[in-house]
């Protein structure tokens, strides 16, 4: 049995790994386009390589999962959070949970993940070509089964089974060539991407972070709280990227023009709010409000949310009208701010979209219109939050598609 790999990331390796591993005699050959591989094993977690997450129940692991939750939770079963520690593990590679459950190598380096996948993928004896993109496949009419593959270099590969493993494409026309064996593609638009506020009052605190906050988006059910950073071009943090997954589409229908209310104390009601506020100018009413921060909340940021409350910077407590007491309500617990526009985060570009679920069986990862192909890791319509969620998929969907292909008869 001749297997083609197509795509050099986590996906096509777990994928490619785990079928020569099941079945010796078959021939696996993976083809990457580039020149490198398992590019984004290498800058993920700054360079550290968010493997996973240490969520080790499926149900909970897979409500991560803005698109696709619903199939993995049953895939993840099969090779979840706990299966992926114990493999990498068992070759010597041993993972560290940190406070925020992402998991990284205890070498704090990616090089140690590629290192073990292209050491393993050498000892189960899978061939590995670089340079080398499939431009079309096409099934093989007069036996029915098998297909043939052309490449960008003028070849013609022979194939029984085809593990597509090709990650996301920022434009639709990427998918084109998969479009043409009739899987009907979920537009790919930007996922996990910082919110830009040219006009932001507080652009000048960029690097001020506050552990926990609330982001919410108006007239929208759409909210998250979690981390929050401040940056020179808007807010990023994992509330704001993780808020970007859930709401990629609707992000993407409004021209990424919207407006963010932040709280920056979701702790407190608003009522919990006032309450406090008035006890602490009953109990320092000659304290200057400007330069004592309450909450916990960093200087900067205080300082710059009560010339937002347009207080006076010398106004004390007992000073403080109450419609100025009314504005610093609302510029801490739903201060709004206009977004207009994004940026990818860092080189960790993660895609809403690609071949549509309906058309694959998920408990094989194999294609229902063509059997023999297979479909693993981010080229399929699901993309999780930060956190070691998109890897997870990769390995999780790689596994069960190589051990599909693996433990097939050809």
């Amino acid at each position: 049995m001749k297997v083609v790999v197509i795509g050099g990331g986590a996906a096509g390796f777990f994928g490619a790994i785990t079928c020569a591993q099941l079945n010796p005699k078959a021939q696996v050959l993976l083809l990457e386009k580039s020149n490198k591989l398992l590019s984004k094993v290498r800058v993920s977690g700054g360079g550290r390589c968010n493997v996973t997450n240490s969520c080790f129940t499926p149900s909970v692991f897979s409500q991560n999962y803005p698109r696709g939750a619903r199939q993995l939770k049953e895939a993840f079963k099969q090779f979840g959070a706990a299966e992926t520690v114990a493999w990498f593990e068992a070759r010597g590679v041993r993972l560290k949970a940190e406070a925020d459950g992402r998991m990284f190598p205890v070498t704090d380096s990616s090089e140690t993940i590629i290192e073990c996948l292209l050491q393993e993928a050498r000892r189960v004896g899978v061939q590995i070509r670089t340079g080398a993109g499939v431009e079309r496949i096409t099934p093989k009419a007069d036996t029915g089964t098998g297909f043939v593959l052309e490449l960008n270099t003028g070849e013609t590969i022979m194939a029984d089974k085809i593990l597509v493993s090709t990650g996301g494409h920022p434009k639709s026309s990427g998918y084109d060539w998969l479009r043409a064996l009739g899987h009907p593609i979920e537009e790919p638009v930007p996922s996990l991407f910082t919110f830009n506020v040219p006009d932001s009052a507080l652009k000048e605190l960029q690097g001020v972070a506050v552990p926990k906050a609330k982001v919410r988006i108006a007239g929208q059910k759409l909210e998250y709280e979690g981390p929050l950073l401040i940056t020179h071009w808007g807010y990023s943090g994992p509330a704001v990227l993780k808020l970007s997954a859930w709401g990629a589409r609707l992000f993407h229908d409004q021209g990424y023009t919207f407006t963010a209310l932040i709280n920056w104390i979701p702790e407190y009601t608003e009522e919990g709010l006032r309450e406090q506020l008035q006890q602490y100018r009953q109990a320092h009413p000659k304290k200057i409000v400007s330069t004592n921060p309450l909450f916990g909340l960093p200087q900067r940021l205080w300082k710059a949310l009560t010339i937002l409350a347009e207080i006076p910077e010398q106004t004390r407590w007992s000073e403080l009208p109450g419609k100025n007491t009314n504005k610093l309500v609302e510029a801490l617990h739903r201060g709004p701010f206009e977004v207009k526009g994004k940026t990818t985060f860092k080189e960790e570009f993660v895609t809403c979209g690609g071949v549509g679920l309906p058309q694959v069986n998920m408990k094989t990862m194999e294609s229902r219109l063509h059997p023999g192909l297979f479909f693993a890791g981010e080229v399929l319509d699901v993309d999780g939050i930060t956190g070691g969620f998109n890897f997870q998929a990769a390995w999780t969907t790689g596994f069960i598609a190589g051990s599909s292909i693996g433990i097939a008869k050809s």
